[in-house]
């Protein structure tokens, strides 16, 4: 393997947020009866003409502009011909020669603790287009159905340059990718819904060799775990292909997730097989300075400028701050906890929400958005441990308290269970005074050198107090009196 190098580029199918298609009226609505979402122009009807969704334009300049690309001041549609039954035209109206969005590169963090690195991935372009239909194979009895309900709905295509070497690098990517779309608001990111779609070119070559490989384009991978099966499953394959003796042939292949393979689809065209020529129903797209301006307002604070403020801001590690910045929701609830909590929880917010909070939505497999503890709950539970009212370990009893709804508040639950703190350094030097006296064979073995008899006597101490002691106090008394 380590001869070898692979090469990979993603091309990805993101559905812009509109609600009604790129050139025409009818919606965009996930989940209609089969056509019932099909006007005359996404049929092809004799006489209908074209109309550009303007919200589809706005769409692709957020994003050109959330990359550091160029948007285009001129861009042009073309009929990209090819036959298919769930494409009415007979054509797909794309852009080839001039698209809207040209350049730009996302930066991604791969892997973590020491062994992480950056990488920047270029992007050569980014495009408008329509989608086809969907050819249905199920209950029609050796037959197929066609539904035009995606007909025409828009797409970003969203291409990269061969930049990407692993499928650690590919995935990385496209989750980075998947979280702006979502955070710019260009993309639901819904990929059981077909809104968010890659395809992978992945080759292989021997290492030091500047020419490509034979790419074979691995298509519509809805998810990140597929994407990396699929890529890996490739690259094996061809790297056995190669060394066997045989040559790669270019093709465009499915994967089958079901036996974790890859299956030739049909071998690959390339751009001329589609004879592409601009569309004579659609006048050139024309973006003025002003319309760029405007939209360059109106973006929010992009993700990697977030991350580099919440590290300068709040002290917080790179990895903290780029998993915080992962997902729009996930950012926003770290804010709104740490604008309520107080700057100086920020670290104890940022594990909360990482470790405790993701820890529990991933066990009932729920979304940020479906937590039953809110922003302000957390807030308010960070409050108590930062002033002692309770320990750690008693929070996260709270917290657990918070999750099935046994109270409003942190501070109702702490009240209402009474699990207050003991703070008071008589109370504490009482309890430790009695542990002393009933642990005189724990006592004996730590002041012979063993470290482990000073832990069993903390944990005697805390079961005294009922967890309830402050841990820190709890130490202290008890090392003072050992060492006396």
């Amino acid at each position: 393997m380590n001869q070898w190098e692979v090469v990979i580029g993603i091309e990805t199918h993101a559905q812009l947020a509109t609600v009604s298609k790129i050139f025409s009226g009818a919606s965009t609505a996930f989940g209609a009866a089969p056509n019932t979402q099909a006007c005359a122009v996404d049929l092809a009807l004799p006489g209908v003409l074209p109309v550009l969704n303007k919200k589809a334009v706005e769409c692709a300049i957020r994003f050109g502009l959330a990359i550091g690309a160029n948007v285009a001041e001129k861009s042009v549609f073309a009929r990209k011909n090819y036959f298919y039954p769930d494409l009415p035209k007979g054509y797909q109206i794309s852009q080839m020669d001039l698209p809207v969005v040209v350049g730009g590169a996302i930066t991604l963090q791969v892997g973590q603790g020491e062994k992480a690195y950056e990488k920047v991935v270029h992007l050569t372009r980014a495009h408008l287009e329509e989608d086809a239909g969907k050819s249905l194979h199920e209950d029609f009895q050796g037959k197929s159905g066609i539904d035009l309900n995606r007909a025409g709905t828009p797409l970003l295509e969203i291409v990269t340059e061969p930049d990407m070497r692993s499928s650690e690098e590919a995935v990385a990517y496209a989750r980075v990718l998947h979280a702006l779309v979502r955070w710019i608001g260009i993309c639901d990111g819904n990929m059981q819904e077909g809104s968010f779609r890659c395809d992978a070119n992945v080759s292989v070559r021997p290492r030091g060799q500047a020419e490509l490989g034979t790419r074979r384009e691995i298509k519509n991978l809805n998810s990140f775990r597929f994407l990396k099966e699929a890529i890996d499953y490739e690259i094996q394959w061809q790297i056995n292909e190669i060394e066997e003796g045989r040559k790669i042939q270019q093709a465009t292949v499915l994967f089958d997730p079901d036996n974790g393979v890859t299956r030739v689809m049909r071998t690959k065209e390339d751009a001329h097989d589609y004879r592409y020529f601009p569309d004579p129903d659609l006048l050139p797209l024309v973006i003025s300075a002003d319309w760029i301006a405007r939209v360059k307002s109106e973006l929010p604070e992009l993700p990697r400028q977030m991350r580099d403020r919440f590290i300068s801001e709040f002290g917080l590690s790179s990895y903290d701050a780029t998993a915080l910045t992962a997902s729009p929701e996930i950012a926003d609830y770290f804010a709104s906890t740490v604008a309520i909590a107080g700057k100086a929880n920020a670290k104890p917010c940022a594990n909360w929400v990482m470790v405790d909070l993701a820890a529990r939505l991933n066990k009932e497999g729920k979304e940020l958005a479906e937590s039953p503890v809110a922003a302000a709950q957390l807030a308010g539970l960070l409050q108590r441990i930062a002033d002692n009212t309770i320990s750690n370990n008693i929070a996260k009893k709270v917290f657990e308290a918070l999750w099935n709804g046994e109270g409003a508040t942190a501070d109702e639950i702490i009240e209402k269970q009474g699990l207050k703190q003991i703070t008071d350094s008589s109370a504490i030097e009482s309890l430790v005074d009695d542990v002393l006296a009933a642990n005189a064979a724990n006592v004996a073995e730590f002041k012979a050198g063993k470290e482990k008899a000073f832990n069993a006597l903390v944990g005697q101490v805390m079961k005294a107090a009922k967890g309830k002691a402050n841990p820190q106090q709890v130490n202290d008394l008890l090392r003072e009196k050992l060492t006396d």
